[in-house]
């Protein structure tokens, strides 16, 4: 009972560090740390590959290639830095040396697509399918952005920090790419429209609040 109380205060103090904080420990030798911050980021880097390239296997491969890097390169980690962009750096270099090696990937795969849902959400799935189509169909750098600001909740701040520019610029990219995804998407529901046979919901842009 004692070991199981010391345990549980031992997982309670991990979790309430900071991945900051996470990281200095995992700089300064303690391993088991990097553990922690792999639970906290395993999925979004996931679905961040997985946004980025339609390609489930792939994605695994990169995720963990970038918590070796992580664990290989955490002397060049600085504490003042914020982790998630300094990891999003890792992983987008990562994502650059797996494209040298393999054939680019930007097919749909069925792993993205919404899982079965009631008829009553049909109309959500279908906006969600389209949603995917479009984002695939976005220029790599346009993609990119609005994935790790919109799907990844990264801050400008982090996301300027990451691509090296001013934060201003990152909001323009950020405007520009949801403009254009939204004239995608109508494309994109136009011709789904055309090939079915009911038209409701056509040309409008999904309600989704986490692109706007």
């Amino acid at each position: 009972m004692k070991e199981e109380k010391q345990h549980a205060r031992l997982e309670l103090m991990k979790n309430s560090l900071s991945d900051e904080e996470l990281m200095a420990q995992v700089r300064s030798g303690v391993g088991e740390m990097l553990g922690v911050l792999f639970e906290r980021y395993q999925v979004p880097l996931f679905n961040f590959y997985l946004k980025l390239t339609g390609e489930r296997s792939g994605s695994e491969d990169l995720v963990q290639e970038v918590f070796f890097r992580i664990l290989k390169y955490r002397q060049s980690y600085r504490p003042e830095t914020s982790f998630r962009a300094w990891m999003y750096q890792i992983a987008r270099n990562a994502r650059v040396d797996y494209l040298r090696r393999h054939k680019p990937e930007t097919s749909l795969e069925p792993e993205m697509s919404p899982a079965f849902v009631p008829a009553d959400s049909a109309q959500e799935a279908q906006e969600a399918e389209l949603l995917r189509r479009a984002l695939m169909q976005l220029p790599e750098e346009k993609r990119e952005v609005l994935v790790l600001s919109r799907f990844q909740d990264l801050k400008y701040e982090e996301i300027a920090q990451l691509l090296d520019c001013e934060v201003g610029t990152v909001k323009t990219r950020v405007h520009r790419a949801l403009q254009e995804l939204r004239e995608i998407y109508l494309r994109v529901q136009g011709r789904t429209t055309l090939r079915g046979s009911s038209s409701e919901g056509a040309g409008t842009w999904p309600g989704s609040g986490s692109l706007q």
